[in-house]
Parts: C-alpha cells; sequence; structure tokens
C-alpha cells in the first residue's frame, strides 16, 4: 500500500488485526521447519500461508506494527524547503 504522499504503508487498520497477521504468519512459518522432521516436505506448504499473513516478509511486517502503534498519534508535517518533521498529532 502506498501513503497520499508516496511512502509505503504497512500498517493495518486495528491493532489486535496485526498482530493476528503476525501470529498466523510467524506461527505458519515456524511450523513449516519445526514440523519437517516429523511430518516430511508437506509441511513446507504452510511457508506461502505464513508469507502471504505477513504480506511478504517479517520485516515488513515489524515495520506495519510501529506504523499501527502510531497511526495517529503522530503527523507529519512538511514546509516548502522539503523538509519534513514529526510531532504529537492534535485532537
Amino acid at each position: 500500500m502506498k501513503n497520499p504522499d508516496g511512502s509505503a504503508d504497512f500498517a493495518s487498520s486495528t491493532l489486535p488485526r496485526h498482530l493476528v497477521r503476525g501470529a498466523i504468519g510467524i506461527g505458519s512459518l515456524i511450523g513449516a521447519f519445526a514440523l519437517l522432521p516429523l511430518y516430511g516436505p508437506l509441511t513446507l506448504a504452510l511457508a506461502p500461508v505464513g508469507l502471504v499473513a505477513l504480506r511478504g516478509c517479517p520485516m515488513c511486517w515489524a515495520i506495519g506494527l510501529a506504523q499501527t502503534l502510531s497511526r495517529g498519534r503522530l503527523q507529519r508535517e512538511c514546509t516548502e524547503n522539503g523538509s519534513c518533521t514529526l510531532r504529537p498529532a492534535t485532537r
């Protein structure tokens, strides 16, 4: 996803939704490799489930967690000369 200013947005709409996505994604990736000795290569089918839940990469999910937590709490202000600053959002 992209923000109106063109920057990447990895956040979810709510924190519980983001945490559920993380639990499914990380759990599936761990399960895919941890269960390999018990059930064989069939468990590798869990890996794509994990990657879809994490939207491609675990680091993107972690960045999205930070964005989800800060959403609505920080506001970016940019000036004409191109410099931008973050400050607490006015409520």
